[in-house]
């Protein structure tokens, strides 16, 4: 059936109650076999519970090395534009 990848995509039982989820959006990404295994080492040596948050504490990590922060309160989308006239 051609070249199937992977889907990440964590069902909410797996992170908590649904009266425990505090995140309102769900981000589905494609990788590939090798990406997830990679992922999954870097979890299981640090043993961390779930794909999903070994991704949010790898996407935290990156940005972090990239200089940026979290959105300071009041922020709006077009603060975070990809060019200076955005």
């Amino acid at each position: 059936m051609g070249n199937l990848l992977p889907t990440l995509c964590i069902p909410s039982w797996m992170e908590g109650s649904m009266s425990d989820l505090t995140r309102g959006e769900r981000l589905q990404i494609m990788l590939t076999a090798e990406e997830l295994k990679v992922i999954d080492s870097w979890r299981f040596a640090r043993r961390m519970p779930s794909r999903a948050s070994a991704i949010r504490e790898l996407l935290k990590r990156g940005l972090a090395a990239e200089g940026f922060s979290e959105a300071g309160d009041g922020s709006k989308s077009r603060d975070f534009g990809v060019t200076e006239s955005d």
